[in-house]
């Protein structure tokens, strides 16, 4: 797929083993929805979402318990992972001791400059970058009544007061978050903010909402950004399985060549002229090509107008007849299979390519 997307250059900074930002790709991250303090469960968890292609996985910290339980939980996964912390300093003291590759931290919540810089200190030391998270809940009651409200100026005031914070003790390895309900809201303030800074930023819609609602509102405020070149990394926040935002955050990725990993399956939407079960043969079908490892286009199209023509730029596909498909390769007809053993053929041709 072509590139006609232009990204803006951020700084780069380093998680774990991968990178953020500058010409770095553009990573899916998620966060795990189980008791943190439950390492079984945990890295069960992560475990699947390293699977389904997870970048980064971030881990809620509300206590010591869960601090204590990073060591154990880094043993089980191979991915870079990210404490999640609100107000206590110590506990981001004794998560990056444990071994927290990113905290997610406001260095303005944590009671004081003598306490901000002994977390951004160990940072240093361990080379373990910050993530400011503001979300426009979050948003301080000062910066609200200065704008008459939570706005995108107010939010990206917030997140750049909390950023001073860290520069004030010589710490720059940050990422910034943005983050409102509201799909415009969310725009408004990543654009205003990716004009002010140049530190790499994550993007999301947050509490977008349920699998089929939030993975739309996601789509469309991460999908919006991306497209003007803005974010780094992404995570899709959905109320459900954490592998679900995954597959969201790739299927994004990929629909605007940002990602070009796995097999891309593209298929008509039938119309009267489908003469085959179009739609059973891609709900069977798909799940199967998820799975393969194959950096390949396959079409599945409903008819012959469809078929070969529109979809000649995939590496293999098949077209609808009448009670049986066309099989091609890159535009070029190769024979003609029968419905009941469209599924079945068509993988064997994809697993000799």
């Amino acid at each position: 797929m072509e590139n006609y997307i232009e990204r803006k250059q951020t700084k780069k900074i380093k998680v774990g083993d991968i990178f953020l930002g500058g010409d770095s790709p553009i990573s899916v991250q998620s966060m795990t929805n189980t008791d943190t303090r439950d390492v079984k469960a945990t890295v069960e968890q992560i475990k699947r979402l390293e699977e389904e292609g997870c970048r980064i996985i971030r881990v809620a910290v509300p206590d010591i318990q869960s601090a204590e339980a990073i060591s154990e939980i880094k043993k089980g996964i191979k991915i870079p992972l990210v404490a999640d912390i609100h107000f206590d300093y110590r506990l981001a003291l004794e998560c990056m001791k444990n071994g927290a590759d990113k905290i997610r931290l406001n260095p303005g919540n944590i009671g004081g400059q003598d306490r901000i810089r002994l977390v951004a200190r160990m940072a240093k030391e361990r080379q373990i970058p910050i993530r400011i998270g503001v979300n426009s809940g979050s948003v301080e009651k000062s910066i609200i009544e200065k704008y008459g409200g939570v706005t995108p100026q107010g939010m990206v005031e917030s997140a750049l007061n909390h950023a001073a914070l860290l520069e004030a003790a010589d710490f720059g390895d940050i990422a910034v978050s943005i983050k409102a309900s509201s799909v415009p809201m969310t725009i408004a303030a990543y654009r205003l903010l990716s004009k002010e800074t140049s530190y790499p930023l994550h993007v999301g819609v947050t509490e977008a909402g349920t699998i089929y609602k939030g993975t739309i509102k996601s789509s469309v405020g991460i999908g919006c950004l991306l497209a003007e070149g803005i974010g780094d990394t992404i995570r899709v926040s959905l109320t459900g399985d954490p592998v679900e935002e995954v597959r969201a955050g790739k299927q994004i990725l990929k629909s605007l060549g940002l990602l070009r990993e796995g097999v891309e399956v593209v298929s008509c939407p039938t119309c009267g002229r489908t003469r085959v079960d179009l739609i059973g043969i891609v709900n069977e079908i798909e799940p199967v090509l998820d799975k393969l490892d194959k950096d390949i286009k396959v079409a599945i199209m409903g008819c012959a107008v469809n078929g070969p023509g529109e979809a000649k730029d995939a590496d293999i596909g098949i077209a609808g007849g009448v009670n049986e498909v066309l099989l091609f390769k890159k535009g070029q007809i190769i024979k003609k299979i029968p419905q009941e053993k469209a599924v079945q053929e068509l993988i064997e041709e994809i697993g000799k390519l």
